[in-house]
Formats: C-alpha cells, structure tokens, sequence
C-alpha cells in the first residue's frame, strides 16, 4: 500500500506541474529537495541574463534528481545560465529568508515567498521535504 501511496503522490505531484506549466507567462515550475537544492522535477526553460559568477554554483542532483545541461550561451555578450543556477539562487535566498524568521521569532517559519520584478515574479512556496517554485512572467501595468 505505501507503494501505491508513493506512485499516487508522483502523478499527483506531475500533474500539478503540467497544470502550472500550462498557465499564460508561465517561465518554469521546479521542484527542489529542501535540504540540498537537488532539481526534482522541472517543467518549462528558463535562462538567466547576466548573472554573477557564484550564482553558477547550481545544486547538486540528488537521488532521483535530474541533471539538467548547463544552458550556458552568449547572445550579444549576455551570458545565460539555465534552471540549475535558478535553482541554486532560490534555495539560498529561501534559506536566508528562514534564518531571518528564525531570528524574528524561533517558533515561526516561512509559509510563502513571493519576489516580484520588473520582468517577471517567482512564488516560493516552501514544505518540509521540497520547495516548489514557479516563475512567471508579469503583466504589463
């Protein structure tokens, strides 16, 4: 039966990525190991314009993650890393955002993280085993 429950919760876990990759400005939805930033599961692609050499220190895929290839390019000089560095950047800025909390109030703990730009906006929401994350573009205000 804990098998079942396993295989259930992996078609249930492929099929909300499927509907979030499927939504209007969707970029990218990605499922991180919360303890190590492993990438286990992606949908959509997603390039970084003009990122900082430490933000190509990408996770490591864990046991059952995939590794995906560096989309490492040059378009008129502007490098471009794809979802491992992203991944790599979220799990420290959540990390970071749970140190800030814990230095706030040691029993709370972050619920939801939203980081919003000119470009577009990554909503972070944050479990005890993984972090799903999805980034998506912005409506013109």
């Amino acid at each position: 039966m804990p098998d079942s429950l396993n295989i259930n919760g992996a078609d249930v876990l492929t099929e909300t990525l499927n509907r979030l990759s499927k939504k209007d400005g969707v970029q990218a939805a990605i499922v991180l190991d919360r303890s190590t930033g492993a990438i286990l599961r992606t949908t959509g692609e997603y390039t970084i314009s003009n990122a900082s050499p430490s933000a190509s220190q990408a996770p490591n895929g864990g046991p059952g993650g995939l590794n995906l290839e560096d989309n490492t390019g040059s378009s008129n000089g502007t490098e471009t890393r794809g979802v491992e560095a992203l991944a790599a950047m979220v799990w420290s800025f959540v990390n970071s955002a749970g140190e800030l909390v814990q230095g706030l109030d040691g029993e709370d703990e972050v619920k939801l993280l939203r980081l919003r730009t000119r470009k577009q906006e990554l909503v972070i929401v944050p479990d005890a085993k993984y972090l799903l994350v999805v980034v998506h573009d912005t409506s013109p205000a």
